[in-house]
C-alpha cells in the first residue's frame, strides 16, 4: 500500500492565531487539482505546507481508489480533501470547531464530494466508535503541545488494517522504539520548519 518513490520534501511552515479568514491553500492533486481551501485564522491552525502533502502524496501513490481513510484532526480539510481528490473510496474528517466544520461542509458541497463524510466533535471520541481494522488509513495532526499524540496514535492504531498507514505531524521527531506499543513502524519521514511528518504502517 506504501509507495516509496519520492525524495523528502521541504518547506517553511508557521502556526496561526486570530480569528476569521486567513487565506487560502490549493489542493495540489487528483481531480479538484487548483480549488481553493479556505484557511481561518485561528489560533493553533496549521494547513499542512503544499510540499509536505505533495511528498506524503507522492509516498502514497497519486490513486487511492478502494481506500478508506480518516482525516481525525481535519481543521482546514487540507489532508482529507487531497485524498478525497485522488479518488479515496471514502473520506472521513472529524473536526471538534463548529465554524471550521462549516467551512468543510461548504467545501463538500462546492465539490460535490460525495466520497467525503464529516463529523464534528471529539475525534478520539468518534474514533472510538469505528470498528478495529476497518479503514485503510489515518491522518494525524494533532494541536501541537497537547496530549493528544498518545491517545490519537493508538485509536488510530486499532482502527488501521494490518499493512495500513498513519501519517502523523508532529512538533517534533519520532522513533520507532516510541511507535513499536502501538504496532507502528517508520517507512519515510521529514522535517519542513518546525513540523516533523511520518509515513507510519500497521503491522
Amino acid at each position: 500500500m506504501i509507495s516509496k518513490r519520492s525524495p523528502l520534501g521541504r518547506a517553511a511552515a508557521a502556526p496561526r492565531g486570530g480569528a476569521h479568514s486567513h487565506g487560502d491553500i490549493r489542493i495540489i492533486g487528483g481531480q479538484w487539482k487548483r480549488s481553493l481551501l479556505p484557511v481561518a485564522n485561528k489560533e493553533g491552525l496549521r494547513p499542512t505546507p503544499n510540499r509536505v502533502r505533495e511528498t506524503l502524496f507522492n509516498w502514497l501513490g497519486q490513486d487511492l481508489t478502494g481506500l478508506s481513510v480518516v482525516d481525525a484532526f481535519a481543521g482546514t480539510g487540507a489532508l482529507g480533501f487531497e485524498a478525497a481528490s485522488r479518488n479515496a473510496t471514502s473520506v472521513l474528517l472529524c473536526e471538534l470547531d463548529s465554524s471550521l466544520c462549516r467551512s468543510l461542509l461548504g467545501l463538500r458541497s462546492k465539490l460535490s464530494a460525495q466520497n467525503v463524510h464529516i463529523s464534528q466533535g471529539d475525534a478520539l471520541a468518534h474514533l472510538s466508535r469505528l470498528a478495529a481494522q476497518s479503514v485503510d488509513g489515518v491522518f494525524l495532526d494533532p494541536p501541537f503541545g497537547s496530549d493528544l499524540f498518545l491517545p490519537a496514535l493508538q485509536a488510530a492504531s486499532r482502527i488501521a488494517k494490518l499493512g495500513g498507514f498513519v501519517y502523523l505531524e508532529s512538533d517534533r521527531g519520532w522513533t520507532d522504539a516510541e511507535l513499536a506499543p502501538f504496532e507502528l513502524s517508520i517507512t519515510r519521514q521529514g522535517r519542513a520548519g518546525m513540523v516533523y511528518y511520518h509515513l507510519l504502517q500497521k503491522g
